[in-house]
């Protein structure tokens, strides 16, 4: 597609709207075709990294069956959609808002931006972005309604959250805040939240697994931040990546992961029934974590964190289902 070989946006200038008066780079929209393909918003939407929406889902639903035995499908289904539709649109959010700020440039290591590449006009990906904020909503207020109004507040929290991550005058993922983020929403809140919209009330096997759920999906952006860490700095983005350098970048990888899995003996020590060894069955996921934790050590980088990203990823939604399911079994 000839639209792909545009010159790459501005990256100079100022980042942060507002911060020197400055109006953010703009990217010149192409001419837009009367349909884009299917492929084009499919890899908009990082489908590898749906993993950070499937894992705490399956976890929290664990949780909940440990509780009480059974869950009520439709609440399942209706939290799934809620997170893989935040988890979507944070994803085009990031598109749109690195696009018309000038971060995204032909340096980018990993995969194209639509809007950077001008794959698709900065208002249809927006559109995109309110578009999956609002299947959210939909499922969010089916929830509300059977299980308690508190959980617009949640939601409002999370659309609010994700939406800030790379838009407004000030994103917190350039103040080194990302990683905060995707920890409590994308593993507190996403992970004892299912849980909580299936028994009604929070649990404390819920809450703990939530952690090590948490700080998987901080594994992985950890991964895409040192994959990025020189065409973010170039760009203005100081991400903690960034901030903190390649070193200590890698070894906040690795704790991240490692740490997943110490926390395992403690979930099997909450368990409501007593101690049980069934949480331990999700050590079998720290077998794919060693390849692309071998890899960040030993220095990968560029490209080659590619497949770290992935293995990140896979160890990720791995270590979710086998979690799940030994929380149902016990």
């Amino acid at each position: 597609m000839t639209r792909s070989k545009r010159s790459a946006p501005p990256t100079s200038g100022a980042f942060h709207g507002g911060r020197d008066g400055a109006a953010p780079p703009q990217i010149p929209n192409p001419s837009p075709p009367t349909a884009h393909p299917v492929t084009v918003w499919i890899e908009a939407a990082r489908p590898k990294t749906l993993s950070a929406a499937v894992a705490p889902v399956a976890v929290g639903t664990g949780a909940a069956v440990t509780a009480t035995g059974a869950v009520i499908l439709w609440r399942v289904l209706a939290a799934l959609v809620v997170a893989l539709a935040v988890q979507v649109a944070v994803n085009y959010a990031n598109d749109y808002f690195d696009g018309v700020r000038g971060v995204d440039s032909q340096a980018r290591v990993g995969p194209r931006r639509a809007v950077a590449a001008g794959l698709v006009p900065a208002e249809r990906m927006r559109a995109a972005m309110l578009a999956a904020f609002g299947v959210a909503g939909v499922a969010g207020l089916a929830l509300a309604a059977a299980v308690g109004w508190e959980l617009l507040a949640v939601g409002l929290a999370c659309f609010a959250a994700a939406a800030a991550y790379s838009g407004g005058p000030r994103p917190y993922a350039s103040a080194g805040l990302g990683e905060v983020f995707v920890f409590v929403f994308f593993g507190l809140v996403a992970t004892a939240g299912t849980a909580y919209v299936l028994v009604e009330r929070l649990t404390l096997v819920a809450v703990v697994a939530a952690i090590p759920v948490g700080m998987l999906a901080v594994a992985i952006l950890v991964a895409n931040n040192l994959r990025d860490l020189a065409s973010d700095a170039a760009g203005g983005k100081r991400t903690l990546a960034v901030r903190m350098g390649d070193r200590p970048t890698r070894l906040l990888y690795a704790a991240c992961v490692l740490s997943a899995f110490l926390f395992l003996p403690v979930i099997a020590a909450v368990m409501p029934e007593g101690v049980s060894a069934w949480p331990l069955l999700a050590l079998v996921s720290l077998l794919p974590a060693l390849p692309p934790m071998r890899a960040t050590l030993w220095g990968a980088s560029g490209r080659d964190l590619i497949p770290v990203l992935v293995g990140t990823s896979r160890t990720h939604l791995l270590f979710g289902l086998t979690l799940a399911a030994s929380l149902a079994l016990a």
